[in-house]
């Protein structure tokens, strides 16, 4: 708790500006007041009083948490159309550095119908194990069936560890599996790694709007779960060589017991590049002023052979469907090239795309936030250089 002692305390206001949560306040006898239901003891407060008026006292230190019978990094290993996604292999890298720390196994656990032939897949990436689960009704992600089977096969062999991708389908998943067994989970890490004497995951994800990035443990509970961003980490190389375990588990009847089933599949048209693992995206924002203005960057992409991406802005103008939003809540890309056209580069934005390997910003503010990541940048007046640009690439590539 934090112990305020107002005989030392003068008013003077320094631990008040400085707390983050706003739980201090000045009274009427000006001395310093707490309010505990706030406060989070993060110190702030005591470092800059001057009078040492502050003081914090914690509890003692709870009991270490004794895991011993709960090992090896596992990987949910997401499959469309009977085909791993490349963040799968993203997080086998991780799970693979992890796990030779932790001195333990990689395990993926790949569910569907007739996908046997990927799992030898997964072996070559860096999985030690894969837990195989086959039947028709897998055929189609149904969040509650998946759910029930990956939180069955948690319980039977005891991962202390267990990563997803930060899609759709992995965020629908783990959130469930996390409640139904009681464990921690961080959503969209964009950083991994472990406390080797505690054996804890530390977990790195951007908050406050992207402002601060916060080291998310969670030591009570196992196995430690966490979805992470696409194309935050490098894939695992294949090593045809190497031999690994597939451990084939059946469905149960309660497995099967849901309340939903797919009906259809119908598929986005309104993009023929998947944005997440396009090569060059040609952004636009509010700078561009009406959707049919997104025609020029469609243009642009075209001739490249890249996708269309759009800032959040776009979105929620109902300029481009949500599919094509690049940032904080849409999609994390690093293609070769970044295009970001009438684009501000708020910080939302650029926690999705600055990792790009080469950014070419296009704005008419000199002072745009965007210039301040780009590698390259034009001033000036994109309904111009856009045109522009896409009649040079064309004569370039001969398109």
């Amino acid at each position: 708790m934090l112990i305020i002692y107002r005989d030392k305390c003068v008013g003077c206001r320094a631990c008040v500006q400085v707390c983050p949560f706003g739980a201090l306040h000045i009274d009427d006898e000006k001395k310093a007041v707490v309010d505990p239901a706030i406060c989070t003891l993060c110190g702030a407060c005591v470092e800059v009083c001057r009078f040492d008026a502050m003081e914090i006292k914690r509890e003692e230190e709870e009991p270490k948490w004794e895991f011993s019978d709960w090992r090896g990094v596992w990987v949910f290993a997401e499959q469309k159309e009977n085909k791993v996604q490349p963040v799968v292999f993203e997080l086998l890298g991780k799970a693979r550095e992890l796990a030779d720390k932790l001195g333990t196994y990689v395990g993926a656990v790949l569910l569907g119908e007739a996908v046997e032939k990927e799992a030898q897949e997964l072996i070559y990436r860096g999985a030690d194990k894969v837990y195989l689960v086959e039947d028709s009704s897998l055929r189609y992600f149904v969040d509650e069936e998946y759910a029930a089977v990956l939180t069955r096969l948690i319980k039977k062999h005891k991962p202390e560890i267990i990563l997803s991708g930060a899609t759709a389908i992995g965020r629908a998943l783990v959130s469930r599996v996390a409640v139904s067994i009681q464990a921690g989970l961080t959503a969209d890490c964009t950083g991994l790694d472990v406390d080797l004497e505690t054996r804890n995951l530390l977990q790195t994800r951007p908050a406050f709007g992207g402002n601060i990035m916060a080291t998310i443990i969670t030591p009570r509970h196992r196995p430690q779960m966490a979805t992470v961003r696409h194309k935050v980490f490098p894939e695992a190389e294949a090593d045809k060589k190497r031999k690994g375990e597939i451990i084939r588990e059946s469905l149960v009847d309660e497995d099967k017991d849901v309340r939903t089933k797919v009906l259809e599949v119908v598929k986005d048209m309104t993009s023929t590049v998947n944005l997440a693992e396009a090569d060059i995206i040609v952004s636009g924002g509010r700078g561009l002023r009406s959707p049919e203005n997104f025609k020029l960057l469609e243009e642009l992409a075209e001739v490249l052979g890249g996708a269309v991406g759009a800032s959040r802005a776009a979105v929620d103008a109902g300029w481009i469907p949500y599919s094509h939003q690049v940032g904080q809540t849409g999609k994390t890309v690093c293609p070769k090239i970044y295009f970001a056209i009438g684009i501000s580069g708020q910080i939302q934005h650029l926690v999705g795309m600055q990792s790009s390997n080469c950014i070419i910003a296009i704005n008419s503010d000199p002072n745009a936030p965007i210039f301040s990541v780009a590698h390259y940048g034009i001033v000036g007046d994109l309904f111009e250089i856009v045109p522009a640009l896409t009649k040079a690439f064309k004569k370039a590539l001969n398109r």
